[in-house]
C-alpha cells in the first residue's frame, strides 16, 4: 500500500503517529500480562510485521545500503527488545508507566550524541534541558514526595533488570537516530527490522521457561490493536516527516510522554500521583529545551 497525500494530510498522519506511539506503553504492558513478557513481545512484533507489510509492502533488501541494513538492524532490534521486555518484566503496572518515562530520556541523549557524533551545534539552553530531563526521571522514579536520590536508588534496585533495559533502550535509540541518519540514504527499513525483532524474540521465547501461549478473545484483540498501533505509527510517521510540516511534528512529538502517561494510566487503571505528573512535565520540558537549543543550528562540517 502506497500513501499519496498533500502536506496537510501528511502532517495529520504524522500527528496520528505520535498519538499511536503514545499508546504503546499501556498496550505492551497489557499484552505482556496476557501472554507473558517474552511471548507477548514476540507476538506483538509478529503482528506488527504483518501490518507493516500491508502498509509499506515487503522490504526490498537490494535497495538498502548495506551499512544501514547491518547497523540499523542491530540497533533497532536491540531497542525494541529493551523497550518491550522492560515493560513486560515490570513488577506492576505503576512501575511499567515509570519505565515508559525512563525510555523518554532518548530525546536528550539524541541531542548529546548528535553533538558528539554529527558535530551538531547547540545553544547554552541544552545544558538546563538535559538537567531538567534527568531531574524529571529522578522525580518520577523517586515516587510520592518528589526528588529523592535515596528513594530513586531503592526503586531501581528493586527491579534492576527492567530499569536497566529501559535506560539502555533510551541510549540505543539515541544512537540509532544519529547513526542511521548517515547510512539510511532516505530508505525506511522498519518492516524488515520488525521481522528481525520478532525472530529474535521467538528464539528467546522457545529457549525460556515461559508457559504455552493461550489465546482468549479479549487478549487476542488487544494484541492485534497493539501490533497495529505500533506498525501504523511507524508507517504514518514516515509519511509525515517526508511530506508534512516537520517543525510542527517535531514539536508535537516531545509531548508524547504526557499523552503516553495519560493513556497508560487510563488503560491500565492505575492512578498516578501529582509528583509523578510533575516529573513527566519536567522530562517533557527538558526535551523541548534540548530541541530548541539545536533548532536552526547546522552541524559543523567534517
Amino acid at each position: 500500500m502506497q500513501f499519496t497525500s498533500g502536506r496537510n494530510t501528511a502532517t495529520t498522519l504524522g500527528l496520528l503517529a505520535i498519538l499511536l506511539w503514545g499508546t504503546v506503553v499501556g498496550l505492551i504492558r497489557g499484552v505482556s500480562e496476557n501472554f507473558g513478557p517474552i511471548g507477548g513481545a514476540a507476538l506483538i512484533y509478529t503482528v506488527g510485521s504483518l501490518f507493516l507489510v500491508l502498509l509499506l509492502g515487503f522490504p526490498k533488501l537490494r535497495s538498502f545500503p548495506r551499512s544501514y541494513l547491518i547497523v540499523g538492524s542491530i540497533l533497532f532490534v536491540a531497542y525494541e527488545i529493551c523497550l518491550s521486555l522492560s515493560l513486560g518484566f515490570a513488577a506492576n503496572r505503576g512501575q511499567a508507566i515509570e519505565l515508559g518515562i525512563v525510555n523518554y530520556l532518548w530525546p536528550c541523549f539524541t541531542v548529546i550524541l548528535a553533538m558528539v557524533i554529527n558535530g551538531q551545534r547547540a545553544g547554552v539552553m541544552v545544558v538546563p534541558g538535559i538537567l531538567l530531563s534527568v531531574c524529571g526521571i529522578v522525580w518520577v522514579v523517586g515516587g510520592p514526595g518528589g526528588l529523592s536520590i535515596e528513594r530513586t536508588t531503592a526503586n531501581v534496585l528493586s527491579n534492576p533488570l527492567s530499569y536497566g533495559l529501559a535506560f539502555s533502550g533510551a541510549i540505543i535509540w539515541a544512537v540509532y537516530c544519529n547513526v542511521t541518519k548517515r547510512f539510511a540514504d532516505g530508505k525506511n527499513g522498519v518492516a524488515l527490522f520488525f521481522m528481525l525483532t520478532a525472530a529474535v524474540l521467538w528464539i528467546k521465547y522457545f529457549l525460556s521457561a515461559e508457559p504455552a501461549l493461550a489465546f482468549a478473545a479479549p487478549a487476542t484483540l488487544e494484541l492485534c490493536v497493539t501490533g497495529g498501533a505500533m506498525a501504523a505509527g511507524y508507517a504514518f510517521w514516515n509519511v509525515g516527516i517526508l511530506r508534512g510540516n516537520l517543525t510542527l511534528l517535531a514539536t508535537a512529538s516531545y509531548f508524547t510522554p504526557v499523552f503516553s502517561t495519560f493513556f497508560a494510566a487510563v488503560w491500565l487503571s492505575t492512578p498516578l500521583t501529582m509528583s509523578f505528573w510533575q516529573g513527566v512535565a519536567m522530562v517533557t520540558a527538558g526535551s523541548l529545551l534540548c530541541w530548541a537549543a539545536t533548532r536552526g543550528r547546522p552541524a559543523r562540517d567534517g
